[in-house]
């Protein structure tokens, strides 16, 4: 299970390095890519098995007898996060983008708000306003360094329109793991304001050591009457091409609207998802993902080190994900020129965070899921191109 293999995924179809030049203006030819959330390795043995195995048949038709998908995930959520989940509740979409997307349009109509604990993923605010439906930005406070609840301040922007909450947890961009105070403090609030509450749980896999994730359905058992979990395979075993995630639904009201929505539009699984998926959630794939993120955690070590070292920069506390989240504020130059120092001097492709909602604007997010050595050489670059600042 070695992580340290440069794999050249330049001229692959590979969107984290095949667009970087016309999004960031960074050539891949000496630049490193550190925007969209995929790893640079390969995915686990046992996935890349269960694709040969295709391969071997030769024969790609749909999908049927779901039986051993849905028990592969009834087995991962309740061995790796002590969920129990019953087989009925599990819907397969084309992602969990597109599990958002569909959640919008099942539970909200158009003109009702949205409510993102901003900043937070990009694509909801995407997704929302694409459906003709408003984004609330509720911000999230800091303290030390750490993102925390504004909970009072965001009862006060609520108007009554406000229909639905999406939760990113454990959060993108900040890398934080939720309490099970702070869920509760979530869950109080959309039952106060009667949101039907999405919670992103794509990440739960990638928690470092220290903290772990709490599934939101067994945090606040009683929220279940307006809940949807949503997870996926995808970000946990590298496998976002194959467009496949789960959103889970207990409550009989709430599922019967999302299925007929997923009715309406047609959707049914892929079928290399549901056996990449099936072969992921097994034992095999539970030993490479603790691997994992014994690699990852220490990539974030190093680059929060070395960031540590420029004044005026500040590396957010990653508890989960592999996603650093870091603030330029510090340096008093404005994000525009500290973005073009990063991609035109750095020559690194990062998210910029104005993308991520009110409260980014000042930040970069740097995708810490490939090599060391590249890891090592994006905090050299990054120190060089701010040398004159130390």
């Amino acid at each position: 299970m070695s992580f340290d293999e440069i794999i050249d995924r330049v001229g692959t179809h590979c969107s984290k390095w095949d667009k970087m030049e016309a999004l960031y203006g960074v050539d891949p030819k000496d630049g490193i890519s550190m925007w969209v959330a995929d790893m640079d390795f390969r995915a686990a043995p046992c996935i890349q098995r269960a694709v040969e195995a295709q391969l071997r048949h030769g024969i790609y038709g749909y999908f049927g007898d779901d039986g051993a998908y849905l028990d592969a995930i009834r087995w991962w959520m309740e061995t790796r996060h002590g969920w129990q989940v019953a087989p009925e509740w599990i819907f397969t979409t084309h992602g969990l983008v597109n599990g958002t997307g569909i959640c919008v349009e099942a539970f909200t109509k158009p003109g009702d708000g949205v409510v993102l604990m901003t900043p937070v993923y990009h694509a909801f605010a995407r997704v929302i306003k694409a459906a003709g439906r408003e984004v609330v930005e509720c911000r999230l406070a800091r303290d030390g360094g750490r993102y925390t609840l504004d909970i009072a301040a965001w009862d006060a922007q609520m108007t009554g329109r406000e229909k639905m909450m999406i939760l990113c947890s454990p959060h993108n961009p900040g890398g934080r793991v939720w309490t099970a105070a702070e869920l509760r403090q979530i869950a109080d609030f959309a039952r106060r304001h009667d949101l039907i509450l999405i919670s992103d749980e794509i990440h739960h896999d990638l928690v470092y050591p220290g903290h772990k994730h709490l599934v939101m359905a067994t945090a606040v058992p009683e929220i279940a009457d307006r809940l949807v979990t949503m997870s996926a395979t995808t970000k946990t075993f590298n496998i976002a091409g194959s467009h496949t995630g789960n959103v889970i639904i207990a409550d009989d009201r709430l599922r019967a609207a999302f299925g007929a929505k997923m009715a309406a539009l047609g959707i049914s699984g892929n079928s290399f998802g549901m056996h990449m998926a099936t072969a992921a959630y097994s034992p095999e794939g539970a030993a490479w993902v603790d691997a994992l993120v014994a690699y990852l955690d220490g990539n974030r070590k190093v680059f929060d080190a070395g960031i540590g070292e420029i004044p005026g920069l500040a590396s957010m506390p990653l508890e989960a994900t592999y996603l650093a989240w870091v603030d330029f504020a510090g340096l008093g130059m404005g994000a525009d020129a500290a973005n073009a120092r990063v991609a035109g001097e750095a020559r690194i492709a990062a998210n910029h965070g104005a993308s991520f909602g009110a409260g980014g604007e000042s930040f970069l997010r740097f995708n810490l899921a490939t090599p060391r050595a590249r890891v090592v050489e994006a905090v050299e670059r990054l120190q060089q191109a701010f040398a004159d600042v130390q």
